[in-house]
C-alpha cells in the first residue's frame, strides 16, 4: 500500500500520541485508580466500576482507542516492504497495538466487564466476584498498558524514518 510521505509521517504521529494516551489512561487504572476502588466496601466498588464501565463508552475515549487501532492497521499494511527503513517498528508497534492493547482489551477485560455489570454490587454473588475481579482485570490491564507504551515506543522510533 502506497501512502504519500507526508500522508504516513501524519499517521505515525497520530499512532504514536493515541497510543502514549490510551497507555496513560490504562496506567492510571492500574497504578491508582483499581487500589482505590479496592480499598472501597465491595457493594461502593462494584457499583463505582459498573458505572466507569459505562460511562467509559464515549466518542472521544472510543475514537482514541480504535482510532488508534485503524492507524495502525494501516501503518502495519505500509510496513509490508521490509526493505523500507523503519518498516520492522512500523511492524512491531502495530502488532503491539493491536494484539496487546485492543486484542487483550478485547479478549479479556470486556468479558470480565460484562460479568460484572450483570451482579448486583450488593449480592453475596457481587462480592466473591468483586475479589477475583480485582485481581484478573488489573493483571490484563497491567498487560495492554505495557503492550500500549512498547508500541509508542516503537512508533516513536519508526517517526525517524522517511
Amino acid at each position: 500500500m502506497a501512502i504519500p510521505h507526508q500522508s504516513l509521517l501524519i499517521l505515525k504521529l497520530f499512532a504514536v500520541l493515541g497510543c502514549g494516551l490510551i497507555a496513560g489512561v490504562f496506567f492510571a487504572f492500574s497504578t491508582f485508580v483499581m487500589n482505590a476502588l479496592g480499598r472501597l466496601p465491595p457493594a461502593q466498588g462494584i457499583a463505582a466500576m459498573q458505572s466507569i464501565n459505562i460511562a467509559v463508552i464515549n466518542p472521544l475515549f472510543m475514537t482514541a482507542l480504535f482510532g488508534t487501532a485503524a492507524a495502525c492497521i494501516f501503518l502495519a499494511f505500509s510496513s509490508f516492504n521490509w526493505h523500507q527503513p523503519g518498516a520492522v517498528y512500523l511492524s512491531i508497534g502495530s502488532l503491539l497495538y493491536l494484539v496487546g492493547t485492543v486484542g487483550v482489551t478485547i479478549a479479556c477485560n470486556v468479558p470480565l466487564n460484562d460479568a460484572l455489570a450483570k451482579v448486583d454490587p450488593g449480592s453475596a454473588e457481587g462480592e466473591r466476584l468483586w475479589v477475583s475481579y480485582l485481581v484478573n482485570w488489573t493483571i490484563w490491564n497491567h498487560i495492554r498498558s505495557a503492550a500500549a507504551l512498547a508500541a509508542s515506543a516503537a512508533l516513536a522510533i519508526a517517526l525517524r524514518y522517511p
